[in-house]
């Protein structure tokens, strides 16, 4: 018996990484117990920072509550995946787990948000490639943030707990085209960050070009990010809830315990 780990060529690691889709039609099928206790195994041995696992899951079993979070992120596959999970960032178990050792929880809101996004990005993503190995799909939800305060309401989340996504996860019942990417050297820089030159934003948008139904990727992006876009819109919630959940710069300390 060998300690060695298995190795895959490059061609069976790009094979698996290209299976890789946004489902969002599902067949009915449950997940078998086991492979949904794999999938949560992955999640939690994802990297963490400083040990803490700053990331929860809200596992949404409820057929009312499925249906209310898919009416408030505007994502009905969310009453209707086989699992659907609120990815959240969680520092409030961190916060209890402090005072219950005799420490005093740090003011950190900011810190906070930036390694408590991240610890629940790698948990679920983590999750999601254990999913498609085991010939799942499944689709990350940033609608999350249209009603982001209602949905923190509805989960009872309390202070210090984020919902950063949506993800579903089941077997597919669509097989959309793999979708393209931007060209590597816009996302890739060498020791210094470059800026890129127009003729590169030119090919950056003709590759994605065929992502929209017009084929014009820059309309897409402009209903998003733009002026008066969806995100100046998710924005404003999202400040408000920051505020509420002790996670804004202007945010005082309060004991949790």
């Amino acid at each position: 018996m060998t300690d060695t780990p298995p190795t895959y060529t490059s061609a069976q690691v790009r094979a698996l990484i290209d299976r890789h889709r946004t489902v969002r039609r599902y067949r009915p099928d449950p997940l078998p117990q086991e492979h949904l206790d794999t999938l949560l195994y992955a999640a939690q041995r994802a990297p963490t920072d400083a040990t803490a696992q700053m990331y929860s899951f809200i596992r949404l079993t409820d057929p009312a509550v499925r249906a209310q979070v898919a009416e408030l992120t505007a994502n009905p596959h969310l009453a209707s995946a086989p699992e659907s999970f609120v990815v959240c960032m969680d520092v409030h178990r961190l916060a209890l787990l402090l005072e219950h050792s005799g420490y005093t929880p740090g003011h950190f809101p900011g810190v906070a948000v930036h390694f408590g996004v991240g610890d629940a990005v790698l948990a679920g993503q983590s999750m999601l490639l254990a999913a498609e190995l085991l010939g799942y799909q499944g689709c990350w939800i940033g609608g999350v943030l249209t009603h982001l305060d209602q949905l923190v309401e509805l989960l009872a989340l309390p202070e210090g707990v984020l919902p950063f996504a949506g993800l579903t996860i089941g077997l597919p019942d669509e097989h959309p085209a793999q979708r393209p990417r931007v060209q590597r050297k816009l996302v890739l820089h060498e020791n210094r960050y470059r800026e890129p030159e127009l003729h590169e934003l030119d090919e950056a948008l003709r590759r994605m070009a065929p992502i929209t139904a017009r084929g014009d990727w820059a309309q897409t992006l402009a209903r998003y990010f733009a002026v008066g876009g969806s995100m100046e819109q998710r924005e404003q919630v999202l400040q408000r809830v920051l505020s509420r959940q002790q996670l804004s710069a202007h945010s005082q300390p309060e004991s949790v315990g």
